[in-house]
């Protein structure tokens, strides 16, 4: 068993812009995260992973930078985040880097460079590519966030690549001068003291030679990239280069983003002999089908879900090391995703959710406010929206005719980025006690309930309740390490599984449905010991009704399983 001090932590990711404000601009900043750490410590979370904090024109809220050496004029300054990251660490908590190196900001003073000239000494270190013979763009693809992936420099007559906005252009990889520039920047962040990397959008580096055309589905006005640009010819090339050059010198959590991966790319990313990285975040389970492109108004399943993230913990066992998460920046609240929001159920069903994750095999990951329960936005028009995708897809479905506002404004309002970017709910004063200014993007109003203080110092909220998951993450190494099996597997209502390690067993049971539900305790576990249950419980014995959302865990040791001694 290949232990390591990353597969038995909890991360948490910040989101500065809508974490703190310590200055009254209704923005989040570094001395805001500073001055929760304390929080933090409460929680009992062992690493932050912190959304860009560099220099940026903020096109696509710090995802396009322009100085990776620097910190956003919003945020504060470089002296501010070397004091973070002192205070943090005096209070244990590691800090991992966003890392978003397959393009820079159009502002970058490589692409200032780069463009100035074809003979430019920075001009291959991005895509340029010259016009079709009849002037138009170099391919069809469309970028991520809608239009073409293509824009003309006026001044030199070439295109140049960017799968996501027209201010983030894709660095070219395939040019080894782009790659040690890019290892030093690391090298550097990992002098400073940081402990890790999550890699943006890593999937996305290497590019196939000759960037065809790609398929275009019915009524789209672009074609696909997706099968040449990701997981590309070279990627594990490169990604085994940084490993060499950067991330085994340090003692790091190395985590890539990679949309799209398969169970066995997932393994090449994250192998067991540590030549790329440490883990892959896999988007599968928040990935079911939906009514127009990535856009739906319908929560995940029960069998989705579960057959979903069994596949993972099945599939990678002794190859690879999984990330476990419900929601993140680019997620909707995974209560309103997942769960059940409403005001009956809302704290038992993000209760039940938290201990469906938390007791699985892998690495958890809380987003921001996730460990109170904080739900979508009520989001009523497109002018409160700050997120550059949801705002491109107005235009792209219901501007086009190919789809109805009354159709699509709900998947809009239901999957949106902005959902999770709302600010974090502190307390009940005004703006959540986010800002003494006027925040950048709407507080959710429901925070009058929903909020820290109010949860930190009740013994039954949800907080308290992800303070108590933590807590037996540490207690108990099978919880890490042990092996993952599922039970009940055609059960419409419950979720649940076995975990098995030496001698020692646990077993987790989830009602995932707003119905009761019948649950036979496997003969194995009586008498074993309930280390929690999200709706106080005090008999777990033989047959019972499982109320909405109810869950429990079971632990045993030494004990006769079945007909298996273990």
């Amino acid at each position: 068993m290949n232990k390591a001090w990353w597969k038995e932590a909890v991360v948490y990711q910040v989101y500065p812009r809508s974490f703190m404000d310590s200055d009254g601009d209704g923005v989040g900043d570094i001395k805001g995260i500073t001055s929760r750490l304390d929080y933090l410590r409460e929680l009992g979370i062992d690493v932050i992973w912190l959304s860009p904090v560099y220099k940026s024109p903020n096109y696509d809220n710090g995802y396009d930078i322009s100085d990776y050496q620097d910190i956003m004029d919003e945020f504060g300054t470089m002296a501010d985040f070397d004091e973070m990251l002192a205070e943090a660490h005096a209070r244990g908590i590691k800090v991992v880097m966003d890392l978003v190196v397959n393009h820079s900001s159009f502002q970058h003073k490589w692409f200032v460079e780069s463009r100035k000239s074809k003979d430019n000494p920075y001009r291959d270190f991005y895509i340029w590519r010259d016009p079709k013979e009849d002037g138009s763009r170099p391919n069809n693809w469309g970028a991520w966030f809608g239009g073409p992936a293509w824009t003309l420099d006026e001044a030199t007559g070439q295109y140049y690549l960017h799968l996501f906005t027209p201010q983030q252009p894709d660095l070219n990889w395939d040019n080894p001068k782009v790659r040690d520039a890019v290892f030093d920047m690391m090298n550097w962040w990992c002098e400073k003291g940081i402990d890790g990397f999550r890699m943006d959008v890593i999937s996305l580096i290497s590019k196939v030679p000759g960037l065809p055309d790609g398929e275009k589905a019915p009524g789209a006005v672009y074609g696909k990239h997706d099968p040449y640009t990701v997981h590309g010819p070279h990627v594990h090339e490169y990604i085994k280069e940084m490993n060499r050059k950067v991330l085994s010198k340090y003692d790091l959590l190395t985590v890539g983003e990679t949309a799209g991966v398969t169970v066995e790319q997932a393994a090449k990313y994250a192998n067991v002999d540590g030549s790329e990285l440490g883990m892959v975040f896999q988007f599968e389970h928040v990935e079911s089908e939906r009514k127009f492109g990535k856009w739906t108004d319908e929560p995940e399943t029960i069998g989705f879900v579960r057959e979903n993230l069994s596949k993972w913990q099945y599939d990678l066992e002794g190859k690879a090391w999984n990330s476990l998460f419900l929601d993140n920046h680019d997620q909707p609240r995974a209560v309103s995703h997942f769960g059940n929001d409403s005001e009956e159920f809302r704290e038992a069903s993000a209760k039940m959710l938290a201990t469906m994750l938390h007791m699985m095999k892998g690495t958890p990951y809380i987003y921001q406010g996730q460990e109170l329960g904080m739900t979508n936005y009520p989001f009523t028009d497109v002018s409160e929206f700050r997120d550059i995708e949801s705002i491109n897809a107005c235009r792209e479905w219901v501007d086009t005719g190919r789809a109805t506002y009354e159709a699509f404004w709900p998947c809009l309002v239901f999957k949106s980025r902005d959902n999770a970017r709302t600010p974090m709910q502190w307390d009940d004063s005004e703006n959540a006690g986010f800002t003494t200014g006027t925040p950048w993007i709407n507080v959710n109003p429901n925070y009058k309930t929903v909020n820290a203080k109010a949860q930190m110092d009740d013994p039954n909220s949800v907080f308290s309740y992800y303070k108590k998951l933590l807590t037996l993450r540490k207690r108990y190494d099978v919880i890490v390490y042990g092996r993952y099996d599922l039970i009940m597997k055609e059960d419409p209502q419950v979720f649940a599984y076995t975990r098995t390690m030496d001698e020692k067993r646990l077993l987790c049971v989830c009602n995932y449905s707003d119905k009761q539900a019948a649950f036979e305790l496997p003969a194995e576990f009586e008498g074993a010991d309930c280390l929690i249950t999200n709706l106080g419980r005090e008999n777990v014995s033989g047959g019972m009704t499982l109320k909405p959302y109810e869950c429990f865990v079971l632990y045993g040791y030494g004990k006769r399983y079945g007909n298996m001694e273990i």
